[in-house]
Order: structure tokens, then sequence, then C-alpha cells
């Protein structure tokens, strides 16, 4: 089985990172941690650079867990991305990272975690870096 990450280079990507990781060692599964960058953005603070997948490739290779890193190149929305990939590789689980959000911020600009948690189709752990 295959165990899913959206991951964004933040404390909550890594955090997210180590629980997925933590998890496949436990029961030899696959990682397939995905990043994703908005077409609508020239610059977009959640696209890992070349160097941060490098990196995270690196270190998933030296932890001995077998491993996919995967960057969606094209998108709108980061929720319907990893929706697509649940629905194309049906992982056994979906690990995001999540940070806290004001009631006003989430009604506002929206919340892909929160659309992840209540559209995913498999079971999604949601962990807090730190």
């Amino acid at each position: 089985m295959t165990i899913l990450v959206g991951y964004i280079p933040t404390a909550q990507g890594e955090a997210a990172l180590a629980a997925a990781t933590t998890e496949a060692r436990a029961h030899g599964e696959r990682v397939l941690v995905v990043n994703m960058s908005r077409d609508d953005k020239l610059v977009d603070a959640h696209r890992a650079e070349g160097t941060d997948l490098d990196r995270l490739d690196a270190d998933l290779a030296e932890s001995g867990v077998e491993h996919e890193v995967r960057r969606v190149e094209h998108g709108t929305d980061p929720a319907d991305a990893i929706l697509q990939i649940i629905d194309a590789e049906s992982p056994r689980m979906l690990v995001i990272g999540i940070r806290h959000r004001s009631p006003v911020g989430k009604l506002l600009l929206g919340s892909t975690a929160q659309r992840l948690l209540l559209d995913s189709s498999c079971p999604v752990l949601a962990v807090k870096a730190g």
C-alpha cells in the first residue's frame, strides 16, 4: 500500500513527511510525496524548489523507505490535485500538515486541509508542526 503526503516546504510539511515516514516504516509501505504550485501565482510559497525535492528524495532513500517524490506542475487547486491522485493511486492514507487558522480566516480564504479532510476517500492523518 501507499501513504500519500501533501508536502509544502514549511514546518507543517516537514511534520507531515515525518509522520508518513514513521507510518511507512511501521507497516512496510511506500511513501508518495506530492508538491504542487498554483498556475495563477507567479511566486508560490507552497512550491518546493528542486533542491528541496532532491533533499526529500535523499532523506527518504537514506531512511530505507520505498518512495516517490512527485511535483504537480499545473493546476489551480492543490486539494483538487491531491484528490485526483487519491482516485488514481488509492493510497491507504493521506498525511497532511495543518496550522491554526481563525474561523474568519477559513471563511475568507478557504482551507485546503479542510477540503481534504471532508472530501478524501481514504483516511486522513492531520499533524501539527512541533
